[in-house]
């Protein structure tokens, strides 16, 4: 039966205490307990309570709900003297000595905390015979052989001894127990000590199973390690007898060696590799380091150290090229022609570092592109924009799980050549915080006098970026640092006149947008009036890309 909130009169006088309901602990008498006072109604209690004054202490029964509700508190509790209490930050310890059982009767208060009148509770004692006696030297043995198993002191079992009283007993036995607290709180509630010994024999036994269960896990985890252990000792005895009787298939070791050697890698990187293939032969393969040290190795062979693409010579051939894929952009297609002339006269020439600045839409990325193709070499795009971390440029360092390369380098692997022509997109969007600094991280890959000997954390050995050609682009050299701006060649792409629009409509816009509506040129035509109408009345831009979507809505209607 739940206890009701007592409606008194004012001349009735009732002698209450103060109810402490606690969310995992149940007390048990004449054990002392410290709580952590977190709830702001158990706080006001507290701070009401002196030295030696008297509570009820009780369990909640469901967490979730809290204490507001004494539906939610037991009726069996415990009455407690206050020891002391300890303020730490927003938390107070309290030290209470339990001292009786009780049962609440009824609640008088509710606010600012619960009080209750209360009823004591009396034990029924076992009959002193044989059999009370058998069962209070089995709660010993096996509270003995818990503390052996848990490797507690042996002063612990020692104090079994000298307890004669069967109530105390359960109830030390049951407070110093790793049992749930709705088994505890029936231990509490109990009243006949015969009983109350069958159940604490009973949570004993299951207690000493659940702990002989936990070691048998333990041991299992253990004889796999040692198996794991054993299995790579005798993978590495196997090798050496293979070896010796020259037979036997070439094992990953050897055949990350084999990659090493015919990776083309300079010196001073094949060295580091065959250092970190050693150190993979002692690893057991079932460990995270192997994968580790595996993925790294596999990395520097496959980058490109010693592959590249043979350049396009022919001079017309690649302004051709450009020509057919841009209109206009005169000034770029012709330092691209430039670099090719000094390129053929002097082979060991290393790329330009270009930046091409201008608005949206304008051809920046895609002339970009165009370089590539007419150049001959292969391409890869990064883009800048919202890169906030140093990391994404030069990689992070092994030691952090899931350690990546920088997106330079992954740039180089995805290209599979070290003269590859890099678009290093919205160089102008990069930004910075607590990660470092992008922008100064690219100032080396930038800087021809430095970025033969490119170092990305990952890596921890230089790759040569000499020979890569990297094209920047940007909308405005606004929020470019000025130490990153005087390592590249400006470039200004300016917005198209309504003619060279016109031009770039006819010549590349239509077209592309007949093949990607599946139309052909005899299905439609748009003669220069109607164009000039879009451009003039429909678009206000200075690339083309409005341009484009405004044929494209033309065309679906």
């Amino acid at each position: 039966m739940i206890p009701r909130f007592k409606k008194q009169k004012k001349a009735e006088k009732l002698e209450t205490y103060p109810v402490l309901p606690v969310k995992d602990n149940v007390l048990f008498p004449g054990m002392a307990l410290t709580l952590n006072i977190g709830e702001e109604r158990s706080k006001k209690l507290i701070a009401d309570l002196k030295p030696g004054d008297k509570i009820i202490i009780t369990a909640i029964k469901d967490i979730k709900q809290g204490v507001a509700d004494p539906e939610n508190i037991y009726t069996t509790g415990l009455i407690a003297r206050k020891i002391r209490t300890v303020h730490e930050r927003d938390l107070i310890l309290l030290a209470v000595h339990g001292e009786k059982r009780v049962k609440i009767d009824e609640y008088t208060e509710k606010e600012p905390y619960f009080k209750a009148t209360i009823t004591t509770l009396v034990e029924t004692q076992p009959p002193e015979d044989a059999a009370t006696e058998d069962k209070i030297f089995q709660i010993k043995e096996l509270g003995k052989q818990i503390i052996i198993e848990l490797g507690l002191p042996e002063e612990a079992a020692h104090s079994f001894e000298t307890i004669t009283d069967p109530g105390l007993l359960t109830d030390i036995v049951a407070s110093n127990m790793r049992i749930e607290k709705e088994d505890k709180q029936q231990l509490l509630e109990t009243l006949d000590i015969n009983e109350r010994l069958d159940k604490i024999e009973t949570l004993m036994i299951k207690e000493i199973h659940r702990i002989g269960l936990t070691k048998d896990i333990s041991n299992k985890v253990s004889q796999e390690m040692d198996k794991s252990q054993r299995e790579y000792f005798l993978r590495q005895q196997l090798k050496a007898i293979k070896e010796e009787l020259n037979e036997g298939e070439i094992d990953e070791i050897d055949e990350l060696e084999e990659s090493i050697k015919t990776a083309g890698m300079p010196s001073e990187v094949e060295e580091a590799a065959l250092k970190e293939l050693g150190r993979l032969s002692k690893m057991p393969p079932s460990t995270a380091e192997y994968t580790v040290s595996r993925t790294y190795i596999s990395l520097l062979i496959d980058l490109p150290w010693s592959k590249s693409t043979e350049d396009n010579q022919d001079i017309e051939g690649a302004k051709k090229t450009l020509d057919e894929g841009h209109y206009g952009l005169e000034k770029a297609k012709k330092r691209i022609v430039e670099y090719l002339a000094v390129k053929k006269l002097k082979h060991d020439m290393g790329g330009p570092i270009l930046c091409f600045v201008g608005p949206p839409g304008v051809g920046k990325t895609s002339i970009a592109k165009a370089v590539a193709e007419a150049l001959g070499r292969k391409t890869a795009r990064v883009s800048l924009g919202g890169v906030r971390d140093e990391a994404e440029i030069r990689g992070h360092r092994r030691t952090y799980v899931g350690a990546l390369p920088g997106r330079i380098i992954q740039a180089i692997k995805k290209a599979g050549s070290n003269n590859p022509v890099i678009v290093l997109d919205e160089i102008d969007k990069l930004g910075y915080d607590y990660r470092g600094d992008p922008s100064s991280a690219l100032l080396e890959v930038l800087d021809p006098e430095q970025n033969n000997s490119f170092s990305d954390h990952y890596l921890d050995v230089p790759f040569d970026l000499s020979k890569v050609l990297f094209i920047t682009t940007a909308n405005s050299l606004h929020n470019v640092p000025a130490p990153l701006k005087d390592r590249m060649e400006i470039i200004d792409f300016p917005g198209y006149t309504q003619d060279e629009k016109l031009t770039i409509a006819k010549r590349h816009l239509m077209p592309r947008q007949l093949e990607r509506h599946g139309l052909t040129k005899g299905q439609i035509t748009f003669d220069d009036e109607a164009l000039s109408i879009l451009l003039e009345e429909y678009t206000r831009e200075a690339g083309v890309r409005s341009l484009e979507r405004e044929i494209a809505t033309v065309l679906r209607n």
